[in-house]
């Protein structure tokens, strides 16, 4: 193989010409949504109810992800589940906002997906509403909800 010779001029031209090559900036990586957890979803629970957390109030309205459990959906094709701290055997439904237990939040699904174990960790990501609101179809109460979400196994 023959020896290649590259004079100083040469190499200072090459590298000269690469510095003036326009620069293409990094894709700037995707901001991770914030996460919620149940334990950061009310601010007190007390005898006059419960409290939204500060971080539920800043974070309405925005994307945001959680972990839990998903509890049994009232029927195969529902458009909701409910995601609960702990595994349940039973959906913990709710007749009206007083009986709403601390540590569940509601998740309406932007489309169908495949319901999972009650006792498999998923990752749920919607955007977060606060406040009692009854669903039209179902009679359903809540005082929290993901919509427009998807979920996936951890």
């Amino acid at each position: 193989m023959p020896l290649v010779r590259i004079s100083r001029r040469d190499a200072l031209l090459g590298g000269l010409a690469a510095l003036a090559a326009p620069v293409i900036p990094a894709r700037p990586a995707l901001a991770a949504l914030p996460a919620l957890t149940f334990d950061e979803l009310y601010g007190s629970v007390g005898v006059l109810g419960l409290t939204f957390s500060d971080k539920v109030k800043q974070l309405a309205g925005k994307a945001v992800t959680m972990r839990g459990f998903m509890a049994p959906p009232l029927k195969a094709e529902a458009a909701f589940f409910v995601l609960t701290e702990i595994p349940m055997s039973l959906c913990p439904f709710c007749s009206s906002d007083a009986d709403w237990p601390d540590n569940i939040i509601v998740v309406y699904l932007g489309e169908k997906q495949t319901f999972v174990q009650p006792n498999a960790v998923i990752e749920v990501k919607g955007i977060l509403e606060y406040g009692s609101w009854t669903d039209p179809e179902t009679g359903f109460v809540s005082l929290l909800r993901l919509r427009d979400a998807s979920f996936g196994l951890v």
